[in-house]
């Protein structure tokens, strides 16, 4: 029953065996209460341990109050609307009319583009309640459906992402070119993080392995779709009410994540208030844009950054969008972002979106847990392409 392992697989993507034995001691052992506690001594250090406990923990409550309350809002919303899309055909259409579009640019089924809508639209846990649908899972093979998450998460908060940058713009600086030049860099992050995540996946699952639907959803025939029993009335109410179920369980699988992961980099990208740390919630190090600061001439060539501070704001965005594009007016009254700021931060604000806080509950939730590590590296490598193509072609219109 248990097995060493080396991580090998059966064919068809396999686990060779679902439990594995290692040494009981060993040097990760040792190694880990060092880097374990070595966290902690450094929030100590800088915060103190009260105040960096206190914190900790009113971020994680006030994460719980808003941000998964709000997300699971979200997954409920978006769950029942795409109940209806997918029971009157909808998702059907989009497949149709978008697989010659999706398939060569992002290597995904054509019903994925409602995946980009949703979670344009609102935020990246929406493309769950999409996922949880056996009409929509049946258009994706084994090794494309992880990948959703890279995908959704390129688009996820893209409305208010670009309404809240364009809301920015004065007369002396009109933003509305550098907002879409920022929508064009995210599509770029989002095709390489995508394609990146489906070489992985391809190795994991082969490319032939269909995506499991369950129930009679398996037995569907080629270019039929399933439905609900009952008159409109009863086949409305049917989808709204079981796409909202749906989201309520994806709603709540994403607590662990969001909390304990968001915290984790909350605190590494907070600064200390004015006053001085209390113990309140959002107050942290500030160890990440610190970091970046010392790599800043190799930043400058990449994103054209007017200046070090701007760093900031994508940095944020590793945790929260919201927490970065509140940065924004800020910096822009100080006069330290221009116009190429600004098209870099719409792309790598909506690309990247929170995905340190929101990448690890969402493949979770896709059951699948041992890919997170893999999502994570090629979302972070398609941020940066996000944010590099959103300069350059910045650079290049403006020589035109």
């Amino acid at each position: 029953m248990f097995k060493k392992s080396k991580g090998k697989t059966q064919p068809g993507g396999k686990p060779a065996s679902s439990a594995l034995l290692k040494k009981e001691l060993g040097l990760e052992t040792f190694l880990f209460p060092l880097f374990f506690f070595g966290i902690f001594a450094l929030f100590a250090w800088k915060m103190g341990l009260s105040n960096a406990l206190g914190t900790m923990l009113k971020t994680a409550e006030d994460l719980l109050k808003d941000t998964v309350l709000q997300l699971t809002a979200i997954c409920v919303i978006m769950g029942a609307i795409s109940g209806l899309m997918s029971e009157f055909g909808f998702v059907s259409l989009l497949n149709r009319l978008l697989q010659p579009l999706m398939k060569p640019i992002f290597g995904m089924p054509g019903a994925s583009s409602l995946g980009v809508v949703t979670t344009f639209l609102s935020d990246n846990p929406a493309i769950l309640s999409l996922a949880e649908d056996q009409n929509f899972r049946r258009y994706f093979k084994k090794y494309q459906f992880p990948a959703l998450t890279n995908l959704g998460t390129a688009f996820g908060m893209g409305l208010i992402v670009c309404t809240a940058m364009y809301s920015c713009s004065t007369a002396a600086m009109p933003l509305g070119s550098a907002v879409l030049v920022g929508l064009l860099g995210a599509v770029v992050g989002s095709i390489v993080s995508t394609r990146l995540m489906l070489i992985f996946t391809k190795r994991r699952f082969g490319t032939e392995e269909p995506m499991e639907t369950g129930g009679s959803a398996s037995q569907i025939p080629e270019n039929m779709r399933q439905i609900r029993d009952g008159n409109i009335g009863n086949r409305i109410m049917g989808a709204i009410l079981d796409g909202g179920h749906n989201g309520v369980k994806m709603g709540v699988s994403i607590v662990p994540g969001v909390l304990v992961i968001c915290t984790l980099v909350m605190m590494l990208t907070m600064k200390m208030p004015e006053g001085g740390y209390t113990g309140g919630a959002y107050e942290g190090i500030a160890l990440l844009p610190w970091l970046a600061g010392k790599i800043d001439f190799l930043l400058k060539p990449l994103f054209g950054f007017t200046s070090p501070e701007a760093i900031g704001v994508p940095v944020t965005a590793l945790g929260a969008a919201g927490a970065a594009i509140g940065l924004v007016p800020d910096l822009i009254k100080n006069g330290l972002v221009g116009a190429n700021d600004i098209a870099v931060f719409t792309a790598m604000c909506m690309c990247w979106s929170g995905y340190l806080s929101t990448h690890t509950s969402m493949m979770d939730s896709l059951n699948c847990k041992e890919l997170i590590g893999k999502a994570i590296l090629c979302h972070t490598i398609g941020g940066f392409c996000a944010g590099v193509a959103a300069h350059w072609i910045f650079v290049l219109l403006s020589l035109i």
